[in-house]
């Protein structure tokens, strides 16, 4: 990709993160996410169609950059790699942009690209171990990645909001079982 259209790209969804902490979604006008951005509006609409498209690329990028930092092949260990809790430090960073996203009425796009996302991790990590030797791998898939979406909605409803370090481990847990320390 041309270095200025994935730094436009870039300026346009650090925008919207740091419009998205000071007001909610729906009252972030294009014309405010192009300005904070230093873009023009039709530079927007070059780039994305709409809103929901940027907060969906914005999403990616950031899940994109932890798991970059995943390695190449997750030890089940009884501690989450520390790009899960990475990962989490980010969205409590963005919490209230999470909550509604991920809320009941949130953006239909982001939460099926987060869905697809950790499904194809999991399917990946899956598909190496012998695990679930008598189960189809896409219905441990969905069943994981089921777990790990509602865990990060119910850790979004605690007040205060716990540590992204408990919620890794919460996760954790939850996909190692019962027997786990990560419990």
């Amino acid at each position: 990709m041309d270095p200025r259209i994935a730094r436009t790209r870039r300026s346009l969804q650090e925008a919207l993160f740091e419009l998205a902490r000071e007001r909610p979604l729906d009252d972030i006008p294009v014309g405010d996410i192009a300005e904070r951005a230093g873009v023009n509006r039709s530079s927007f609409y070059q780039h994305y169609a709409d809103k929901e498209i940027l907060l969906a690329d914005a999403l990616d990028a950031a899940a994109d950059e932890a798991e970059a930092n995943l390695p190449e092949a997750v030890d089940m260990a009884d501690a989450p790699p520390l790009a899960v809790s990475t990962y989490f430090a980010h969205i409590a960073d963005h919490a209230e942009l999470y909550r509604r996203v991920l809320g009941d009425h949130g953006s239909a796009v982001a939460t099926a690209r987060l869905r697809a996302r950790v499904e194809r991790i999991v399917r990946d990590e899956v598909g190496r171990s012998a695990d679930f030797p008598d189960l189809p791998l896409d219905v441990v898939a969905a069943g994981i990645t089921g777990s790990v979406l509602g865990i990060i909605g119910a850790w979004l409803t605690r007040d205060p909001l716990p540590s992204p370090e408990t919620a890794a481990a919460w996760v954790w847990g939850v996909i190692l079982g019962p027997g786990s320390r990560a419990r």
